[in-house]
């Protein structure tokens, strides 16, 4: 009675053990460092960590060490002066191609890094950094929708000449056939051919049908254009330089992005806001943009934009190529010290662009720079969304030569305009505009702050906790606080294995479970208490009380672990981050109170004739 076999013990101690080992990564702390990657997915190779130390070299760096992994050169520092002051240095001397980012590196051991020892991954409001909530704007996905069938409706029935006419109305799509002949097999194309566009019950009237796009259509494209837009977010954090953004979809329709080590929230909301693009057309050289403006009518196959300025211009309805079939793009100077843009297109671009100039020679081409935005304003005491899209002619130059996939886009205002464009052009652009809705910066000294604090509060919960216990039930008090220590260990081992983000409601979720933690071995010793005092024999009363509080201790838990994994599933970041920790702590703390903890006891107790107790 009272003893395990010696291979549960065994594997007591080696879980226990491979706990340790998997906890000790976070007590080196880190270093503070720049993380240097290439531009898109090119790899880093070895010739580029010989071209960075000779920067580094040649200007008399101080660095602690420099290293090749994991696709990146990670360089660590001493101080952080000597990190900031490297960082400039290394974005002036290296091209375009590589992105130079801060970056805080685990100063593991490489024996333990090659084991899979990696330290808790800390959050934005322990590192430091901006946290933005971003919304998507699912009404221009629901109008964008429309537009692309309306543009799919057209030629469909233009082959045989069916309809009078097609307009938009609100969200729906109104056709207007020729006869009635015309209008049913319109019906017919239409259900075969456009199967997310259902015909409007009780629309009907004579020669039109209204048209809508079902429901589960839409869902899609919503769904789609959330997706879409986190990809192209995560391409321009990317270019930005951000070592380990979180960026992650929030309910249906919203995106949390947070960016560890960024403190200029004005450059990154001016990049991660925009919804930019651009198209490039013809200008209509035969009439006078001028005359357009004055009498209100637009020629035929024409549509009229304007400079920045306010200069009219007019140009031709068709689309050479547009901001999707740019596969690269980087900002630089011509000739004459102006600010452009070069641009690199894909082979459907590249080859109607090529088609176009061989025509065209001598013609002028314009690029039209397209910005899409959206803003929420009190109006009335209500929240009202304001949408506006800009439409600008960046240049108009005429075509001296035949080009395809690579040319030079110039007429930008400034550099940082050319650099943005660019930037933008090689992340690709949202689907959809996006409003940013909440915006929070966290200096990294009060990041620092936290981290103290939060640890300071474990170490008091802990320490109040093991002083309680010992007072109270004395050896047995001290095996709850050995199981609880043990408990600690292994909760920081899980979230270091599973990279789960340490914030600080996690922090607040560890707290909680020291408290808890001794609820099982509260409820096992009192329990014995009462077992004694109706037998004399002791190790009788040791095995009642742990087999008769388990059920106990089991219904308390896992009615607690629902209640987590509710929060986890429709919290937030930070309920989520209090739910993990939670979760994870809830059963480590069931394992170490009653196996290891029983484990301790068998061997101090277990098999000898023992008079009394100190409990």
């Amino acid at each position: 009675m009272n003893h395990y076999s010696g291979w549960k013990n065994a594997l007591i101690a080696s879980f226990l053990l491979l706990s340790a080992l998997y906890a000790l990564p976070n007590i080196y702390g880190s270093d503070l460092a720049i993380q240097i990657s290439q531009a898109g997915d090119a790899s880093i190779s070895e010739q580029d960590l010989a071209k960075v130390e000779t920067v580094l070299t040649s200007n008399a760096v101080d660095y602690k060490s420099i290293g090749l992994a994991d696709n990146r050169i990670l360089i660590r520092f001493e101080d952080s002066q000597s990190q900031l002051s490297t960082k400039t240095l290394l974005k002036t001397s290296l091209t375009r191609n590589y992105v130079v980012a801060l970056n805080l590196a685990p100063s593991v051991p490489q024996w333990l890094s090659d084991l899979g020892g990696r330290a808790m991954s800390l959050g934005l409001d322990l590192r430091g950094g901006v946290h933005f909530l971003l919304e998507v704007d699912m009404e221009a996905v629901v109008a964008m929708s429309i537009d692309r069938y309306y543009n799919e409706l057209r030629p469909l029935l233009r082959e045989d000449r069916l309809y009078r006419s097609i307009r938009k109305e609100g969200n729906s799509l109104l056709v207007t056939f020729k006869s009635e002949e015309s209008k049913q097999q319109g019906k017919r194309l239409i259900k075969d051919e456009l199967l997310d566009l259902k015909i409007v019950e009780g629309s009907e009237s004579e020669l039109q049908l209204s048209l809508e796009i079902t429901p589960a259509a839409i869902k899609v494209s919503k769904s789609s254009a959330l997706q879409q837009n986190i990809t192209t977010l995560r391409n321009r954090v990317n270019e930005l330089g951000v070592a380990e953004p979180i960026i992650q979809q929030q309910g249906s329709e919203r995106i949390v992005v947070q960016l560890p080590g960024v403190q200029d929230t004005a450059r990154a909301k001016e990049i991660l806001g925009a919804v930019a693009t651009i198209e490039f057309r013809l200008v209509d050289e035969k009439n006078d943009p001028q005359l357009a403006v004055n009498s209100g009518k637009v020629p035929v196959g024409s549509k009229l934009y304007y400079f920045k300025s306010g200069r009219p211009l007019l140009l031709k309805s068709s689309v050479i190529a547009t901001g999707e079939n740019i596969t690269g793009a980087s900002s630089g100077i011509d000739q004459n010290n102006a600010p452009m843009v070069n641009i690199q297109l894909d082979n459907a671009g590249g080859r109607s662009m090529l088609e176009t100039t061989k025509e065209f020679l001598n013609h002028r081409m314009a690029v039209v720079y397209i910005e899409n935005k959206v803003e929420t304003i009190v109006e009335n005491g209500e929240m009202v969304k304001i949408r506006t899209k800009t439409q600008d002619v960046i240049n108009a130059a005429t075509i001296q030569g035949t080009f395809s996939n690579r040319f030079q886009v110039t007429g930008m205002e400034s550099a940082r305009a050319a650099r943005n464009l660019a930037l933008l052009l090689r992340a690709g652009s949202l689907s959809a505009p996006i409003e940013i809705i909440e915006e929070r910066t966290i200096g990294p000294s009060l990041g620092a702050d936290n981290i103290a604090k939060g640890f300071l509060s474990v170490l008091v919960g802990f320490a109040l906790v093991l002083v309680f216990m010992a007072w109270r039930y004395r050896v047995f008090g001290l095996v709850a606080n050995v199981a609880l220590t043990l408990n600690l260990v292994t909760i920081v081992a899980v979230l270091s294995l599973i990279q789960a983000t340490l914030t600080l409601p996690g922090i607040a979720g560890i707290v909680l479970t020291v408290g808890m933690a001794v609820d099982a071995n509260v409820l096992i010793f009192e329990r014995i208490k009462e077992e004694l005092k109706s037998t004399r024999n002791i190790q009788k009363a040791i095995s009642a009380g742990y087999e008769k509080a388990l059920l106990t201790i089991a219904d308390a838990n896992i009615t607690t672990l629902i209640a987590s994994i509710v929060l986890f599933s429709f919290g937030t970041g930070a309920i989520k981050g209090f739910a993990i920790t939670l979760s994870i702590g809830i059963i480590t703390s069931m394992f170490t109170a009653i196996v290891v903890s029983r484990a301790i006891i068998n061997l101090t107790y277990g098999g000898k004739d023992v008079e009394e107790l100190a409990i």
